[in-house]
């Protein structure tokens, strides 16, 4: 930095002198440029670079002080080629800043992109395996009911003898009573067409008297028990 200071000093006393008489053509275009690379950065990102561009420049005005005109014209040349040198090195550095810049950006919204596609992913797969538990519930709870109803039975109100079949058979069917030692009550309750209990016949619609109390169903039983049927 005090060296960048000295320069400017000895460039302000310098282009005073030169400017004294005509200037070289290009000296006003090494300065412009020098004044252009330091605002861009010249001086604080390449300071060897830029310094040794302006020592080119400071030469010119010496030579030129001197009044050696040609050969300060050729430090101005440099001047200029090493100031495009300078500026074509910050500009390639810009692009791949710009480059890493935009490279950055590109690969955040890739990640916020895949970070979203997870999360909706996850969503789907938390909302799936919500809806196959609960179908899986909605499924066991439809077989327990299919089974309990298949553990009872539904109760018949009438009953159509079929060929073979008993009043101690058709009182152990589940439908009826489940109980063949109930056979009494079918008896009892179709006495107006079966005169023996011993022999029914097949196509008789038996009425099968249901909500019966204790005493009705412990006689019911006795009987049974008193009169067996073979």
């Amino acid at each position: 930095m005090k060296l960048a200071v000295r320069f400017i000093t000895l460039l302000l006393v310098i282009s005073a002198a030169a400017c004294a008489t005509q200037p070289p053509r290009f000296r006003d275009e090494a300065s412009a440029r020098l004044q252009q690379l330091r605002l861009e950065g010249g001086e604080r990102l390449h300071p060897n670079e830029y310094a040794g561009t302006l020592q080119a420049f400071f030469k010119g005005d010496a030579l030129l002080v001197a009044n050696e005109r040609e050969e300060a014209e050729r430090y101005f040349q440099l001047t200029l080629l090493k100031a495009e040198l300078l500026e074509k090195t910050l500009d390639e550095e810009k692009a791949r800043e710009k480059a890493a810049r935009e490279l950055a950006e590109e690969e955040r919204r890739r990640a916020e992109h895949e970070k979203k596609a997870l999360e909706e992913a996850e969503r789907r797969a938390k909302a799936k395996a919500a809806a196959e538990e609960r179908a899986r519930r909605e499924a066991a709870e439809a077989e327990r009911r299919r089974a309990k109803t298949q553990k009872e039975p539904q109760l018949v109100p009438s009953y159509t003898v079929r060929r073979g079949e008993s009043l101690p058979l058709i009182a152990s069917r589940p439908e009826v009573y489940g109980d063949r030692s109930l056979w009494p009550l079918l008896y009892r309750a179709n006495r107006d067409q079966i005169r023996d209990p011993r022999h029914i016949w097949p196509g008789q619609v038996l009425r099968i008297p249901r909500n019966q109390g204790r005493d009705d169903i412990s006689e019911a039983r006795r009987y049974a028990q008193e009169h067996p049927l073979h």
